[in-house]
């Protein structure tokens, strides 16, 4: 499959809330397999919701072991992968303990910022067959669940800053929205 080109802040897509799987067939293997593929291709990402491609369904991949090292580039042995899919999560409970932690986003190149989120949380979500699954993930998990999830739902991670963090970012979001407009222009000629 493919690499798809990652939306961008400032498209539209990735303020919409996504819509929940209804058909577990051809169409949902596909896109998980353009979900794959755009996310190895990416060192140092761990997750990739499927608004981020352009598609508002309620679909997310994680690998958290997935990290490419120095190591690894020298090696002829493949980089351990341990994808997780998510479809139609659902967060059923959240740890009262929060903390702050380092994210970035593909969506939103060149911007990272500390996100207080909490430690812990049980989701309920499908796999490919449709089976659903009840887990409960903490420490960096978690944060990576809780930052996709929040893809599904029309929200980015510096919606959850502070009013002043998000000013202080005013000028890096204005040039990534005009890039993107300059994109879809492009695209559309």
């Amino acid at each position: 499959m493919p690499v798809q080109p990652i939306r961008i802040y400032g498209d539209p897509c990735l303020k919409r809330t996504s819509e929940p799987v209804v058909e577990f067939g051809d169409a949902l293997r596909e896109l998980l397999a353009d979900l794959t593929d755009t996310l190895y291709h990416r060192p140092h990402h761990v997750g990739l919701a499927a608004p981020q491609i352009g598609v508002n369904l309620r679909v997310f991949v994680m690998d958290v072991d997935w990290v490419e090292s120095d190591s690894r580039k020298k090696s002829d042995t493949p980089p351990h992968r341990n994808l997780q899919v998510f479809i139609n999560p659902e967060i059923l409970e959240e740890s009262a303990e929060d903390e702050s932690g380092p994210e970035g986003c593909l969506s939103l190149p060149g911007i990272d910022a500390d996100v207080y989120r909490p430690c812990k949380v049980r989701v309920r979500y499908r796999d490919v067959q449709g089976e659903e699954h009840d887990i409960t993930a903490t420490d960096f998990a978690a944060r990576c669940i809780q930052h996709e999830n929040d893809h599904l739902n029309g929200v980015l991670f510096i919606d959850h800053l502070p009013l002043l963090r998000r000013q202080l970012l005013a000028g890096k979001l204005a040039r990534l929205k005009k890039q993107q407009r300059a994109g879809a222009e492009t695209k559309s000629d």
